[in-house]
């Protein structure tokens, strides 16, 4: 639809396609509107759609993934959480703890994340775990913490949803709303987020080919929410000598096939402090537009995922890095104002 589309134009549409049989899915991104439209493509071309007030365009996509893909839009999308953008011109960091643990443990990461340029947090109140007996995050306290800590950083939070009924609550206080790598094809899920107004940050499933990586990310689309950012996160490989396989391949790939921005996620991909420089490294070069690593101020103590972690001392040479790598892919790094922790 053109840009500044009449509500009642989009209902139009709608409704004409509904009067043949067919399906109109309205999703509504920033600075646009687009309805897909799933039936009979003959009887839609008698219909005239695109002589209708308000259409721009009328395209057929032949992908399985129609709306994400860059068959139907060609340009590269920026998705923008309270102001920081992710996309082709910048690199974003994300930084945080893998789990929210206490308020003093999740403000001290936020301001070593802060202090390492990163402008938004990450921190996961609901942690889905390979074993029922490791520590499931805090739950809703938690989600209380990171905006707390959101309060006195300035700094967007990023955090993971593990079930359709809880997508309403969790997106009172995120910015952004995480699919983990095991709910990348919880259908429910997906389908519940993709009703919100909230960025999505969806990262590949540990199995997923990229066909169904993407195809994730349509269910999302459909329902309506178009703000989304892809996470490349590692897959499960024959290789035991990391955590998981980090793809960098999937990055250009990726960026072929759809429109939207992809990160990678050295932390869990690696699974070791000593590879998340090297692997962030490779992702922005491979053209990764951001990347998102665990920090924490005592990783000796935490409750998850200790080992990948960050410390004080790593995070500047990481800060440099990514300024420095940023600079030769002929991009500038995210930024956003906020206000210093206090």
């Amino acid at each position: 639809m053109m840009p500044g589309v009449e509500p009642e134009h989009v209902e139009a549409v709608v409704a004409r396609v509904e009067a043949v049989g067919g399906q109109a899915f309205v999703s509504r991104g920033v600075s646009r509107v687009i309805i897909g439209l799933i039936g009979d493509v003959e009887t839609f071309a008698t219909l005239d759609l695109a002589g209708m007030p308000g259409v721009a365009q009328v395209t057929r996509v032949s992908t399985e993934y129609k709306l994400v893909s860059r068959e139907h839009r060609p340009e590269r999308s920026v998705v923008r959480v309270r102001g920081v953008p992710i996309g082709p011109d910048t690199v974003t960091l994300i930084a945080g703890p893998c789990a929210v643990e206490t308020p003093e443990q999740t403000l001290a990461a936020a301001q070593m994340a802060q202090a390492a340029g990163a402008t938004m947090l990450r921190g996961g109140a609901f942690k889905p775990r390979t074993s029922p007996y490791a520590f499931q995050g805090l739950g809703e306290a938690g989600l209380r913490i990171l905006a707390d800590v959101r309060e006195l950083t300035g700094l967007p939070i990023v955090t993971e949803v593990v079930s359709a009924h809880e997508v309403e609550m969790v997106a009172e206080y995120a910015d952004m709303l995480q699919i983990g790598t095991r709910n990348m094809q919880n259908f429910a899920l997906l389908q519940a987020i993709g009703e919100t107004n909230v960025p999505v940050l969806l990262k590949r499933g540990m199995n997923a080919t990229i066909q169904e990586w993407l195809m994730a990310a349509e269910y999302v689309a459909q329902r309506g929410n178009l703000e989304i950012v892809l996470c490349e996160r590692g897959i499960r490989t024959f290789e035991t000598a990391t955590r998981n396989t980090l793809d960098v391949s999937a990055v250009p790939v990726v960026q072929q096939l759809s429109h939207l921005p992809v990160i990678i996620d050295p932390s869990h991909s690696g699974g070791r402090r000593e590879l998340v420089l090297p692997l962030s490294r490779a992702g922005i070069v491979a053209g990764a537009d951001g990347v998102i690593i665990d920090v924490h101020p005592q990783p000796e103590t935490a409750l998850c995922d200790g080992a990948q972690a960050l410390v004080a001392k790593d995070l500047g040479v990481l800060a440099q890095s990514v300024t420095d790598l940023t600079a030769y892919m002929g991009r500038t790094p995210a930024k956003r104002r906020y206000r210093s922790a206090g």
